[in-house]
């Protein structure tokens, strides 16, 4: 199962690339929502090897999620490997510059299962698709309109 989407932001490449690796605010983002995050490393500044536990609550049962950078080139992206019981997801952050003020931010997340109890898992997913794709990609237009605020008041 694949998502995918991208938006275009009215800032630098550098700008938002440390709004894409502001990890510490993702983490404070799922707190808000709910979640548990605990961080799996000691690294002072964003890059490969930085992980993440997270619990949380779906379909009235809980899941754990580990979550781990396992490629990253600044400023063109990064790329976060995940598992969570028999589903691995890898979610892929591309930036490209389209020029000095102008940036466009790729996200795909592809979801795999290994287990029957995943699969019907990921199959639910599918039913939702559409409302789930809504929800994802609204989320992603809010990051790129909130960087693009946020760029406006740095300058």
């Amino acid at each position: 199962m694949q998502f995918s989407t991208k938006e275009d932001i009215e800032a630098p490449i550098d700008f938002v690339f440390s709004r894409v690796t502001d990890f510490t605010g993702f983490e404070r983002s799922a707190l808000r929502r709910g979640a548990d995050v605990k961080r799996l490393d000691n690294l002072s500044k964003p890059g490969i090897g930085s992980g993440w536990e997270v619990s949380f609550s779906y379909r009235g049962k809980p899941r754990t999620v580990e979550a781990k950078v396992t490629a990253f080139d600044a400023p063109d992206g990064f790329t976060i490997t995940a598992l969570s019981g028999g589903i691995d997801g890898v979610c892929t952050v591309d930036l490209v510059a389209l020029s000095r003020q102008r940036t466009r931010l790729t996200i795909n997340v592809t979801l795999s299962a290994h287990t029957m109890a995943a699969r019907l898992l990921l199959q639910t997913l599918k039913v939702a698709r559409g409302s789930i794709t809504k929800k994802f990609n609204q989320r992603v237009t809010d990051f790129a309109e909130q960087s693009e605020d946020r760029y406006r008041r740095s300058v």
